[in-house]
């Protein structure tokens, strides 16, 4: 099943980073939304390629570029020749929202139902570590897996307190008004899915699936899945803030009004 293809976004043809959709042993599909990343894409990279090669994981990558001015493109091209690359490019800045939409469909475009879409940072503040417990979580029979900044073992490096602070009542917040069960981390883009699942999800929502531009679209991403009988967990997260290589993009009371917003109307239209 096709789901569409961002060809219109600049995306370069799946076959020319190295890999396809075609049948074989279980892919980890690693998505990278990417803005401006020029300074950490480089080692998230070569990170994510030596996890490949230690955990035997065939760990297959889409970065999208989403219009940057820095050489976050031109970082992402000269890693096509070692590690199997997808780049996506965006001509403008769409926002996060059009990133992780982008990079979902081209995923569900080349995975197999049986495959795995992982989405993460590219600033280098997500570990790789927690990819092979989440895809291990994943063939016990879950359909969603979380890192988590709300389990044993999670720990958060350099993040703000008043940021810690907000994360942490915004998820009293959603566990209290859209309960999901194995859920307390919301916001954090750092999953896990099970490729048949996103592909329903798309033919069950179409554009409606991811349609918020901002940071509140990994929010509403869930609260669809929540409407889909399926089994959701966490692994801890070790977020390691102290590693970003600029300042965040996130404009933090903005996204938490627009966040707020998304929750009113989702909560109108349960």
């Amino acid at each position: 099943m096709s789901t569409g293809h961002p060809a219109e976004s600049g995306a370069s043809s799946p076959h020319e980073g190295g890999f396809s959709g075609a049948p074989g042993p279980q892919a980890v599909l690693v998505v990278l939304p990417a803005y401006n990343e020029a300074a950490s894409l480089s080692a998230v990279l070569r990170a994510l390629d030596r996890t490949s090669r230690e955990s035997g994981m065939a760990l297959r990558l889409i970065v999208v570029n989403d219009g940057s001015s820095d050489s976050t493109g031109l970082v992402a091209r000269n890693h096509r020749g070692s590690v199997p690359l997808t780049l996506i490019d965006h001509p403008r800045n769409l926002g996060l929202g059009a990133a992780i939409r982008s990079g979902l469909l081209m995923a569900v475009d080349l995975a197999s139902d049986r495959d795995i879409v992982v989405t993460m940072d590219a600033d280098d503040t997500h570990t790789p570590v927690a990819i092979s417990e989440m895809v291990a979580r994943i063939n016990e029979g879950f359909d969603v897996l979380i890192a988590s900044r709300y389990r044993p073992g999670s720990s958060v490096i350099g993040v703000p307190v008043h940021r810690r602070f907000l994360s942490y009542t915004a998820s009293l917040l959603f566990r209290s008004v859209f309960p999901i069960r194995g859920v307390r981390d919301f916001t954090c883009g750092y999953r896990a899915y099970r490729a048949l699942v996103l592909r329903r999800a798309f033919a069950r929502y179409r554009e409606e699936f991811i349609n918020e531009e901002g940071f509140q679209c990994m929010v509403d991403i869930l609260l669809k899945l929540r409407r889909m009988n399926l089994r959701f967990s966490e692994v801890p997260l070790v977020l390691r803030y102290d590693r970003k290589g600029g300042k965040s993009k996130m404009k933090v009371l903005r996204t938490t009004l627009k966040t707020l917003g998304l929750m009113a109307r989702r909560r109108l239209e349960s």
